[in-house]
Order: structure tokens, then sequence, then C-alpha cells
């Protein structure tokens, strides 16, 4: 399977944990030898003001982050690109989802899945969108951003017993028509993360779960890379949610 990858993603960019040195390196030492890396480029300042104000961009341009916010929003694009056609992962950072038009927290940026989406609306190449959000903190740049357009429908599961909440996940995605399935794919709900709730196991489902989705509408599905903060664990996690997402 491929996943987009650049070692510039590994950058010390800021103090935040999503920023912290070997965070990156431990999902990708995980992943090599196992998926084939794509390198992505920037996105350009055309695709980001498709979702963002001139005024946010500056704001970014002046935390001296905009460089590698531009890479990881072009990550994304590309991941949705390979997405319409075969499952796709993005090994990005800085995260997206709490980025909104004019404004971003959670060491956020840029609203990559955002960018991604209606970079392929505005070319024509979607007419539906379901994002699931299995971060443990609600995506609320992506609602802000996607959540009136019409096209998108953003789930994330809002339980706290493991059961339950694979359930309304499998639920969720068996009511979806929509041509391109999206992972907003946070892993810092793990057993052994900040959300203490998920086990590595239920990554592969999840993924799962969205590539039988994407089939059985005749569209494609991929997932970005959003929180997951312990090292030890999340490059096994995200391994096995790609290892869902890869037909087998």
């Amino acid at each position: 399977m491929k996943v987009v990858y650049h070692e510039d993603y590994n950058e010390v960019y800021t103090s935040d944990p999503a920023a912290s040195p070997g965070r990156i390196r431990a999902v990708e030492s995980v992943l090599k030898g196992k998926v084939t890396f794509v390198e992505p480029k920037p996105a350009t300042k055309e695709d980001i003001l498709r979702v963002h104000t001139p005024e946010h961009i500056k704001s970014v341009e002046r935390e001296g982050v905009y460089d590698i916010a531009a890479l990881a929003a072009g990550g994304a694009i590309k991941a949705v690109e390979i997405g319409l056609t075969e499952p796709c992962f993005a090994l990005i950072r800085p995260p997206g989802h709490h980025a909104s038009a004019n404004s971003a927290w959670g060491f956020c940026y840029f609203n990559n899945m955002a960018i991604a989406l209606e970079k392929l609306k505005h070319q024509g190449k979607i007419k539906k969108a379901f994002i699931l959000d299995f971060d443990l903190h609600f995506g609320d740049g992506n609602v802000n951003i996607l959540g009136n357009k019409g096209y998108v429908t953003i789930y994330n599961p809002a339980t706290q017993n493991r059961n339950e909440y694979l359930k309304k996940v499998e639920e969720a995605l068996a009511e979806t028509n929509a041509d391109i399935i999206a992972a907003s794919a946070g892993f810092d709900n793990h057993e052994a993360d900040w959300g203490g709730l998920l086990k590595t196991e239920d990554y592969t489902f999840m993924g799962k779960l969205i590539r039988e989705t994407a089939q059985r509408n005749h569209g494609g599905c991929f997932g970005i890379l959003e929180g997951g903060y312990n090292h030890d664990v999340l490059g096994k996690n995200v391994l096995a949610f790609v290892e869902g997402l890869e037909e087998k």
C-alpha cells in the first residue's frame, strides 16, 4: 500500500507534542519495508485559499511554520488523489483537524483534510465525502469548514465504552453512500495513550470497515494522521490501521 511521507515531516518546528522529536520517525521505522512511501509536494496558495483566509495564512507565515504546514496539506492532497483508486494513508504533520478558516489550535495550522477534499470537489472528482474522525479530540476545524458544505458528513463516536464505540463506527459507515471515505486518524484514544479506550486491533477493524465501505460504494478511501503521542505504540497502531485499509 502507498503511504505519503516526506523526510521533512521529522522537522521539530515547535515544542508541542505533535512536533516532538522522534514522533514521525517512530511510525516510519515500523512501516518501512511494509509499504511504498510516496513523496508529496507542498499545497499551493490557491489550494490553501479555498479553505483559509489570507489573514490566517499570514499568521501561519509569521509563526514561521508555513512551509511545513503547506507540505502537510500537500501530503493530504496526495493521499486523497491516490485514494480515489486505491487505499492510501498520509503520514504527515502538523495535524490539521483543529484548524478553522481564520484560526487554529491543538497543534494545527492548516486544515489538511478540508484542503484535500475541497480541491477534489473543485475538480469535480468527488460528489459526497464521509469523514470518520476517530481522534480523541473532536475535529472542530473540520466541522467549522466542511460542516455546512452540503457534500460532507463528519462522524466522531461519542462514547467511553469500547464495544459501543466500534458498533457506532460500523453503523455510521453502513449508512453512508459517499464516494470518498476519509479517516481523520488520531491514535491518541489508544489504551496506552491519552484516551485509554481502544486496542491496537480496533484500528485494523476500522480500517477494514472503511475499505469495505468504499468498495461497496464504488468509491475510494484514505486516512491522514492527526493525533497520537505515545511513541512506543504509535507505529504499531498506524500499521494496524494501514493493514486494515489494505486490500488482501
